[in-house]
């Protein structure tokens, strides 16, 4: 049964993995999209070719967060608690997608695997530990301060961007911000694959370390192509619903407020990951900064309605991802 268990971790892992790149690949195309930066097809393909290169670059993350985040009980019960967490983030990240809003699919994984822990405790007594502090400092704190910085950072810039551009004709700034936008988002998928390639690295490796294959201390190289992998098919079918939200019916944005908004979010992708070792969630980053820079015009361009369903459906991803985890466990527990 361990063996089964674990090979289905691998298998949702993977599924998640690839969710993860067609659900996000949103927040690298969506502005140079709709500013006409680049054409949606060469758009996808150029995020899925960066979020590869990124999950490639680096294991730091994923072996940080496997070894300073949440512990498992060993065994069929460490197990049963990933898998379920998996499937109660994948249902989530499928709802939200069809519902074209934005999600994050890390709150929505530790939300997962939170809950199927807490549903642990009920059944048997073994539980996540850590579950606490990972709650705290990767999702409430995150929440609540990735989106503001974002929304400043790029409401900021569009200062600086305006006055620097002051002396150039509208025709060349454009095409100046849409090169500019074409570059950032590679940077930005490949930030994306820095961050959000290394969870599902995480994921397999605490699978491995629960079912005894493995110590933690160091990633497996085909745990890492298996999710670099992933990602990157995901990210090349594109999730247009969400694309068409954040650049369609969320901001009316032109060039240099897509390529200020495209550059806060890449930086903080890349200090999270590289310099703080703080898993970020590219779509908080990428949405507040789009919003940030919309919002620094002169008429109206925030859609206030949209918005608030999606701070609705970001205040909710964490809690119905968790009861979904827990039911999920619960289901399971036959099979532990």
């Amino acid at each position: 049964m361990e063996v089964f268990l674990l090979t289905a971790v691998i298998g949702c892992a993977g599924g998640f993995a690839f969710l993860n790149g067609f659900h996000d690949v949103s927040n690298s195309v969506a502005t140079a999209v709709r500013t006409r930066a680049l054409t949606p097809t060469i758009a996808v393909l150029l995020a899925a070719a960066f979020s590869l290169t990124g999950a490639l670059l680096s294991t730091s993350l994923a072996l940080f967060l496997t070894d300073a985040g949440l512990r498992l009980p060993p065994g069929t019960t460490g197990l049963g608690i990933l898998l379920a967490g998996l499937l109660g983030a994948g249902c989530w990240g499928l709802f939200t997608w069809y519902r074209g809003k934005p999600s994050s699919s890390t709150h929505a994984l530790i939300g997962g695997i939170i809950g199927a822990g807490g549903a642990s405790q009920l059944m048997s007594g073994a539980t996540v530990t850590g579950s606490e502090r990972v709650f705290f400092f990767q999702i409430v704190l995150p929440l609540l301060l990735s989106p503001v910085v974002a929304y400043l950072l790029a409401y900021a810039l569009v200062f600086a961007a305006t006055w620097a551009l002051r002396h150039n004709s509208p025709r060349r700034v454009n095409r100046g911000n849409r090169m500019a936008q074409s570059v950032l988002a590679g940077a930005f998928a490949l930030g994306h694959g820095l961050q959000d390639g290394q969870r599902t690295m995480a994921v397999i490796l605490l699978a491995l370390v629960a079912a005894g294959a493995s110590s933690g201390a160091e990633m497996p190289l085909w745990v890492q192509l298996f999710a670099a992998a992933l990602l990157a098919c995901g990210s090349a079918f594109g999730g247009w619903r969400i694309t068409h939200t954040l650049a369609n019916r969320l901001v009316r944005i032109d060039p240099l407020r897509g390529m200020s908004a495209q550059g806060v979010s890449t930086a903080m992708l890349f200090i999270g990951a590289i310099s703080l070792q703080v898993p970020l969630s590219s779509t908080h980053t990428m949405t507040s900064a789009i919003v940030g820079a919309g919002a620094n015009q002169r008429f109206a361009s925030v859609r206030g309605t949209e918005l608030l369903r999606i701070l609705i459906v970001w205040v909710a991803t964490a809690a119905v991802a968790g009861l979904l985890g827990a039911v999920f466990f619960l289901a399971l527990s036959p099979l532990l």
